[in-house]
This record gives C-alpha cells, sequence and structure tokens, in this order.
C-alpha cells in the first residue's frame, strides 16, 4: 500500500517538532531495537495542553504519527487526550499500512507516557489503569 497524501504531508513538513524547556511532562517510549523512539514533552496550564512538542527518531509513518497525534491533542484537556487511540491517529492520516500500524500506537503510548509524567511531578492522583506497563508489544519484545 502506498502511503496517504496526509502521511506524506506529516512526514515531509511535521508539525511541533522540538523540545520544550521545562515541559509540565514528557514521556518516551519506543526501542532501538525496533528502531522506532517518539519522546512527546507536554505544557499544561489548568488541566489543558497548551502546548505540545516531539521528537521521534524513526520511520515515515512514525514521524507522520507523531505530528498527527500533537496535533490532535494542542490545546484539549488531558482527560481528551487521555482518550486519543491509535486508531484515531491512524485513521486521522487517512490509514497508515498493517505493518506501520504499530507507529500510531506509540504515539499514543509517548502521550500517556508524558501525561502520567506530568501526573507524577505533580503528586495528581490518577487511575493507573489508563497507564499500562509499556511492553514494546508492536516489536514483539
Amino acid at each position: 500500500m502506498l502511503y496517504s497524501e496526509k502521511v506524506m504531508d506529516h512526514f515531509r513538513n511535521p508539525r511541533n517538532v522540538g523540545e520544550i524547556e521545562n515541559a509540565d511532562g514528557v514521556g518516551e517510549v519506543g526501542n532501538a531495537k525496533c528502531g522506532d523512539i517518539m519522546k512527546i514533552y507536554l505544557k499544561i496550564e489548568n488541566d489543558i495542553i497548551t502546548d505540545v512538542k516531539f521528537n521521534t527518531f524513526g520511520c515515515g509513518s512514525a514521524i507522520a504519527s507523531s505530528s498527527m497525534a500533537t496535533e490532535m491533542i494542542k490545546g484539549k484537556p488531558i482527560s481528551e487526550a487521555l482518550e486519543l487511540t491509535n486508531k484515531a491517529v491512524a485513521e486521522a492520516l487517512d490509514g497508515l499500512p498493517a505493518h506501520k500500524l504499530h507507529c500510531s500506537v506509540l504515539a499514543e503510548e509517548a502521550i500517556k507516557a508524558a501525561i502520567k509524567d506530568y501526573y507524577d511531578r505533580n503528586g495528581i492522583e490518577y487511575d493507573h489503569s489508563l497507564f499500562p506497563e509499556e511492553s514494546c508489544a508492536h516489536c514483539h519484545e
């Protein structure tokens, strides 16, 4: 399958690339063995994600997924960002090839990891079931 125009656009012109100094939450997922590593930085004010940036080391699908996912949570309440699914990211990109779907899973996991980091740093109570332990299941480790 060829990549959709949206995937190509987000790969060629990724949105929200970079780091946020003094980020309120940082999430890093992936592993060097499977080649995709994603790091998400969040700025949060009054439970709203006011800014989000990412650094992704990986394939075009991983970069496009990161870019799209950050666009989808920017300006949104944390509760909405927690509901973002890899399926929604893939759909927003007009689909990903089956063997690249793990890239959208990484984006979902990175956002959750950054939110969990924010909660942990600020001593905010949360439902631990929302944050499954990272297993790197997508690369069968």
